[in-house]
């Protein structure tokens, strides 16, 4: 599944007790629909906690308002809280981050694929053209 949308607050890398390391963020994904003979447009947010278990560096590219399209797979905790009312959320396990702006400048990048696929290094060319 693939899903975009902004970080909520800056990405933390937690340790579990096996050592470990987890990046944990929350993105907000926004959408507009119009109502079947309304002429507004509703406009509503989803907020997604979200996970990624390959590589905890990623987290410092992961700042508060970065666009994401991510890639993985959706899950939902439900819970009692304190007051006994049933409450859910949203989870999404991230199997790869694809940064599409960073917060601090308006400008799209060229190339922020964050996956768990090592890159090759090219064998230079012998050809002379």
């Amino acid at each position: 599944m693939e899903i975009t949308g902004r970080l909520t607050r800056d990405a933390v890398v937690a340790k579990t007790a096996k050592d470990r390391q987890v990046v944990n963020f929350s993105i907000a994904v926004n959408d507009t629909y119009k109502a079947k003979g309304n002429t507004e447009a509703v406009k509503m947010v989803t907020y997604i906690d979200c996970s990624y278990w390959l590589s905890a560096g990623v987290a410092q590219w992961l700042k508060k308002g970065t666009l994401v399209e991510l890639f993985g797979r959706i899950g939902v905790n439900a819970y009692l809280n304190a007051e006994g009312k049933a409450v859910g959320s949203l989870t999404f396990h991230t199997s790869n981050i694809k940064i599409l702006l960073f917060a601090s400048n308006a400008q799209p990048v060229q190339s922020g694929d964050f996956s768990a696929k090592k890159s090759k290094k090219e064998e230079p060319d012998d050809l002379p053209f």
